[in-house]
């Protein structure tokens, strides 16, 4: 998430209600309180959250993940790029060893390469990392496809959002990597936290625009002969227009992580924003976007639990259970499929 705070202006979010996925949560595990695996995913089920988004690949949470029926997002660690981009008996062994022994049980939706290091030291790795799991699972005989997460800091331009456009330091690394998306028709994963703007200049940023809470009758934004009444909508509509103008046309994103805070002493982090803003989701992203209407938008929110080793602060508040399964709030995550 160190990205969103340098990109506080940027921001993404991911869902899909086409009848087959829901919303998703994000799994994160930097904490030290967390119930187990087999419970974690007991309670996927029991409040009707279709999918997962693994960060790191964990063998004992992929085995509680087996006949659970949800759609896995699995994430390489950073840290393995480098050698995942130039070891392609490397990218083998990661595919055989995490992918390849559950795939039969496990429903993987998408391996992800890396997390928001576009722009950055490791951004050149990321698609000769792609290319070299892509191809493992290839041999492995399995089509699970392969994409990454980008935060919205590779975004140069997003306002007004048909004008949005990748930065001059993203662009030569995730130019290609859209091209390589659109190639297979694979999405590409965003993510993005309206929460981050409107922290960072509460005195100008509508927190009901933030919260996808307008009502409609006074729209923040018109963008040609587009309204914008969310910044949810806005924010997406400026990536699909990055996208766009780097040539993959058609490319789909998914929103692979969004959420707000439920305290941590941020401006507008508290419960009753963080229930407003992901009840609000839920209810909205089958709907589409402005510049994609009626194209739902497979989004996962983060996170699944309040995270104790996070960094203090808001970091550690974005949990929508505490570690011993108790709601911070309620989300009803079966109203989607009523948008």
């Amino acid at each position: 998430m160190a990205a969103l705070w340098i990109a506080a202006c940027s921001l993404l979010l991911w869902s899909s209600f086409s009848g087959v996925e829901g919303i998703g949560v994000n799994y994160g595990m930097i904490a030290n309180n967390l119930p187990s695996p087999d419970k974690v995913i007991a309670l996927y089920k029991a409040k009707n959250i279709t999918d997962v988004r693994l960060f790191h690949p964990d063998t004992t949470v992929l085995t509680a993940l087996r006949g659970s029926g949800l759609g896995v997002v699995l994430g390489t660690l950073n840290e393995d790029l480098a050698r995942l981009a130039s070891d392609a008996s490397f990218a083998a062994t990661w595919v055989q060893s995490y992918v390849q022994p559950f795939a039969g049980d496990v429903r993987f939706r998408y391996i992800t390469a890396g997390n928001e290091v576009i722009p950055g030291d490791d951004a050149e790795r990321v698609l000769p990392a792609m290319r070299n799991l892509e191809s493992a699972l290839l041999a492995a005989g399995l089509s699970v496809p392969v994409t990454t997460a980008v935060a919205t800091a590779v975004l140069g331009s997003s306002y007004p959002p048909s004008q949005g456009a990748f930065s001059e330091a993203a662009l030569p690394s995730v130019g290609s990597i859209v091209s390589f998306l659109a190639s297979r028709s694979t999405p590409l994963l965003v993510n993005m936290y309206p929460y981050f703007a409107y922290s960072a200049d509460p005195s100008s940023v509508r927190l009901d625009y933030a919260l996808l809470s307008s009502s409609g009758d006074t729209p923040a934004v018109t963008d040609g002969g587009l309204v914008y009444t969310n910044m949810f909508d806005a924010i997406l509509d400026a990536v699909h227009a990055a996208v766009e103008r780097a040539g993959a046309q058609g490319l789909e994103l998914v929103v692979s992580e969004t959420g707000w805070p439920s305290g941590g002493g941020g401006a507008g982090a508290s419960v009753e924003n963080a229930a407003a803003y992901n009840n609000n989701l839920v209810r909205h992203v089958g709907r589409g976007t402005p510049r994609r209407p009626g194209k739902a938008v497979e989004t996962y929110i983060f996170a699944m639990f309040n995270e104790n080793q996070k960094p203090q602060g808001v970091e550690q508040h974005f949990g929508l259970f505490e570690p011993d399964m108790s709601e911070v709030y309620h989300v009803d995550f079966s109203a989607g499929s009523s948008s």
